[in-house]
């Protein structure tokens, strides 16, 4: 199954934009921190800009910056502005007549629910503040990442 990455993605450019509030940082520049396309990145938050999570301005020095403090963003509130679910199956149907189908959607679907339901529970008590703090005490004690901030 294919693992979906926009949420882990969007985070890491999060932290570093976290991490210089004063600089605006271009797509191109946000895309090197996660190995992508400028146009992916500028596809990936246009979500956040919506929601007010990100704030963009044009023309020489502009670019992306967070339009609110970390501690104000928690990781419920990017992932909603993402609109993606974030369990790994579909409980679509396919065929819709099928009594097996209708059967194992129902079980799927509670799951689902609950599962969604504790998933927002724990993603609202964690910001993008607090990220950014683990980062830094990581970078303490080793010293070195695998790209500048």
């Amino acid at each position: 199954m294919k693992r979906n990455s926009r949420l882990s993605s969007t985070l890491h450019i999060l932290v570093h934009m976290a991490e210089k509030p004063e600089r605006s940082f271009t797509s191109e520049q946000l895309a090197t921190f996660i190995h992508t396309n400028p146009v992916v990145v500028r596809r990936t938050i246009a979500g956040l800009r919506e929601a007010g999570i990100v704030v963009s301005s044009r023309g020489p020095g502009g670019g992306w910056q967070l339009g609110r403090a970390p501690g104000a963003i928690s990781l419920a509130d990017i992932s909603a502005a993402l609109g993606e679910t974030l369990l790994p199956f579909n409980t679509e149907p396919e065929s819709p007549g099928c009594l097996v189908e209708q059967a194992v959607i129902a079980v799927l679907d509670d799951f689902r629910a609950e599962a969604e339901r504790l998933l927002a529970q724990k993603l609202a008590g964690i910001t993008l503040a607090d990220l950014a703090a683990d980062f830094r005490r990581r970078y303490a004690l080793i010293g070195v990442s695998t790209h500048a901030v």
